[in-house]
C-alpha cells in the first residue's frame, strides 16, 4: 500500500470505476466491450485502488499463440492498461504489471504479449518492442485483370464459419499468430474488424478459395488481413486485383499491405501495389514469463511471423 492505495485483483464492486477509468482513459474506445465477454476477467484484472476509486489498471488474457516452429505456447496478452491522468507518474502500472506476471506464471504461460503507441511505459516492467514488416505503395494502374474462375465480393463477417477454415489452413504454422476459437471469430474478430471495415471473399464454384479485410485509414486503405486455402493461392492475385480496382474507383491514392513476407503473398503483390516500399510497425512488445529470451527471438525473427489485428486484446 503506497498513500492509501492498493493494488489488488479487481472485484464486482470495482467494475463501475473501472469502466470509468477506462472511459477517462481511451478516448471514443469502449476497450470494456470484449472485457465484459470475459467470464475469468475479474481475478486476471489488477487494479490501483484508493477508498472505492480505481486509480488504474491491467488486465490480461491467455492466448494461444504459435512460436518460430508453429507449436502453440500460452501467452498472456496485455490489454486496457490504463491511469487516470490524476494518478499517473506514480509506478500504478509498473506494480499491476508485475501482479499479472506472477497470475500469468501460475497460468502456464510462457511470455507476455502487449501492443501500444507508448512504449516507454512498459520497459521498465521487461517488455521489449519487436517490429512487423509490410509494405505500401499506389495501387497498381490499370487493375489487373480478373483472374479466371473466381469471383471476389463483400461478406458480412457473420460468414465465419467459412472463412475460419480456410484462416486456420493458412496460418498452420505461421509463428506469432493466434489460434482462434469460435468465440474469437464470433466476438472477437467483428470487433476489430467492424464497418467500415470490409470483408472479401473469393468464391470458385461457390466454394470460399481466400479472403481478406481492409479498412480505410485517411487517405490509405489497410489490407490488414488474408488467407487462402493451401493449392489455391491464385485466390491472392484476385482478391488483391480487387482492392486495387475499388482503391481506384473510390480515388485512394495509396494502400498499405500489413501483410507477412509469405511466398505467396510476395507472388500476388504485383495484382495490388505499384512501387511498393518498406514500412515497418513498431507497437507490438513482449516480455518472457516461463521461456527464454532465446525462445522469443527465434519467434521474432522467424520467416512470415506475423500477428493479425483481428487477434488484438
Amino acid at each position: 500500500m503506497t498513500d492509501g492505495v492498493i493494488h489488488r485483483p479487481a472485484t464486482a464492486a470495482d467494475v463501475p470505476s473501472l469502466l470509468a477509468t477506462w472511459a477517462e482513459s481511451f478516448d471514443g474506445a469502449d476497450v470494456g466491450l470484449l472485457w465484459a465477454r470475459d467470464p475469468g476477467r475479474l481475478p486476471r484484472t489488477f487494479v490501483a485502488v484508493r477508498d472505492t476509486e480505481v486509480l488504474a489498471a491491467v488486465y490480461y488474457l491467455p492466448r494461444r499463440v504459435r512460436d518460430a516452429a508453429g507449436h502453440i505456447d500460452l501467452v498472456g496478452g496485455v490489454a486496457n492498461v490504463a491511469t487516470r491522468p490524476s494518478a499517473r507518474g506514480r509506478g500504478h502500472v509498473r506494480r499491476l504489471l508485475e501482479l499479472a506476471g506472477t497470475a500469468m506464471a501460475a497460468d502456464g504461460c510462457a511470455w507476455s504479449l502487449l501492443f501500444t503507441g507508448t512504449p516507454e511505459v512498459y520497459r521498465s516492467s521487461g517488455f521489449q518492442p519487436f517490429t512487423l514488416g509490410y509494405r505500401s505503395g499506389r495501387p497498381v494502374r490499370p487493375a489487373a485483370p480478373a483472374v479466371p474462375g473466381w469471383s471476389v465480393r463483400p461478406a458480412p463477417l457473420a460468414d465465419w464459419p467459412e472463412i475460419a477454415p480456410v484462416h486456420r489452413a493458412f496460418n498452420a504454422r505461421r509463428p506469432l499468430s493466434t489460434v482462434r476459437t469460435a468465440d474469437d471469430w464470433g466476438r472477437r474478430v467483428p470487433f476489430w474488424y467492424a464497418p467500415p471495415a470490409e470483408l472479401l471473399v473469393a468464391r470458385r464454384h461457390g466454394q470460399v478459395g481466400g479472403y481478406l479485410v481492409t479498412q480505410r485509414s485517411g487517405d490509405r486503405l489497410r489490407v490488414v488481413e488474408v488467407a487462402v486455402w493451401p493449392g489455391q493461392e491464385d485466390a491472392l492475385a484476385a482478391l488483391f486485383s480487387t482492392v486495387a480496382a475499388r482503391a481506384e474507383a473510390a480515388g485512394v491514392p495509396r494502400i498499405e499491405a500489413r501483410l507477412p513476407a509469405d511466398p505467396a503473398i510476395e507472388l500476388a503483390l504485383p495484382c495490388l501495389l505499384t512501387d511498393p516500399v518498406a514500412e515497418t510497425d513498431a507497437t507490438g512488445m513482449v516480455r518472457p514469463v516461463r521461456a527464454s529470451a532465446e525462445h522469443l527471438t527465434a519467434l521474432l525473427t522467424a520467416p512470415g511471423a506475423f500477428h493479425w489485428p483481428g487477434d488484438y486484446l
